[in-house]
């Protein structure tokens, strides 16, 4: 199974990188940074002092895990799409009533679900299933595995939700909806808007840390597609973008240069300043999440907000309530 997912991984990177490369402008998509090494890097971002989402995640979770299970009481299944290391699901499973849980983890990294599978493995009342797979494929294996007994809370954290452009979050949170059933919820995370050094420091770390997570596409590239992308050649750039309200990060070539990607049928020449955009990361006022939850077919139940970044948990309409599109 692990191999297939690989093999699998490798094929959408290499379509992915065929298509998004030729466009105008130049693009990857972000989950592409999330290999081994990635979310590696990714984790020694969250614990930069510059980067305080982790941190104000971490502590509404303790602080208001309680309150959510009251909210959604009788639970039986968690899912966390993006689970990263388990640490925040570990802190807010800690906070649950006594008794067993399925607890469904969905993540394209399989080191991801190696390290948040170990974390939670000696909590003997849960029973862990991983999914390797996209957000959108395993929902889908969720909906057909889900139980017939007890609600369904879907958590999706670390302003996750900020690598989709609006009308791709409104989609996502549809296809959230159509997975889980009336009654069923979802706690969303996201981080707020900021002033623009305190954002800017967050995404171009001084450590450089973010440039190396970001670089480490080009690695990647070069490792499973057979590309010659030269690493010296290309350098980290986040933009705080305030008209469309999101940080971004480029690559940018700094010399005119060629690069050939034999897995991916694509040869590319890049004059220096031309970039590859490889994410966008969406920042929100309180309200506007709000709107956002209720415009996929959710009703708000509460949120919660402290040091720049919001919980959100919302619950499913009934069928025939949800908007129609």
């Amino acid at each position: 199974m692990r191999h297939s997912a690989v093999q699998e991984a490798s094929s959408q990177f290499a379509g992915d990188v065929a298509h998004y490369l030729s466009q105008t402008p130049r693009q990857l998509p972000s989950r592409h940074l999330y290999d081994e090494l990635g979310s590696a890097l990714f984790e020694a971002i969250c614990r930069l002092p510059w980067y305080g989402i982790t941190r104000a995640e971490h502590g509404l979770l303790e602080r208001r895990a309680g309150d959510v299970f009251a909210r959604v009481d009788p639970l039986s299944t968690v899912v966390e799409l993006g689970p990263g290391s388990g640490l925040k699901l570990a802190t807010f499973l800690s906070a649950r009533p006594a008794g067993a849980m399925t607890v469904h983890l969905v993540d394209v990294s399989g080191a991801a679900l190696d390290a948040a599978g170990r974390l939670l493995a000696g909590d003997i009342d849960l029973v862990v299933v991983p999914h390797e797979a996209t957000y959108e494929a395993g929902l889908g294996r969720v909906a057909v595995d889900g139980p017939a007994n007890g609600r369904t809370l879907v958590l999706f954290l670390g302003s996750n939700i900020g690598n989709f452009d609006p009308p791709g979050a409104d989609a996502f949170l549809r296809v959230i909806r159509r997975a889980i059933a009336p009654g069923d919820s979802l706690l969303l995370g996201a981080d707020l808007v900021k002033p623009e050094r305190e954002l800017l420091l967050a995404y171009d770390d001084p450590l450089g840390v973010t440039a190396a997570f970001n670089r480490n596409l080009l690695v990647r590239a070069n490792d499973e597609l057979d590309a010659d992308f030269a690493l010296d050649g290309f350098e980290h750039r986040a933009v705080w973008n305030p008209g469309a309200s999101r940080v971004e990060m480029h690559l940018v070539s700094t010399r005119r240069q060629r690069a050939r990607v034999p897995k991916a049928d694509l040869d590319i020449t890049f004059e220096a300043g031309d970039t590859i955009w490889t994410e966008s990361s969406y920042k929100y006022r309180a309200d506007q999440i709000v709107a956002m939850v209720e415009r996929a077919g959710f009703r708000t139940t509460d949120q919660w907000s402290d040091e720049g970044f919001a919980l959100t948990l919302a619950s499913a309409h009934e069928r025939g309530s949800e908007p129609v599109y």
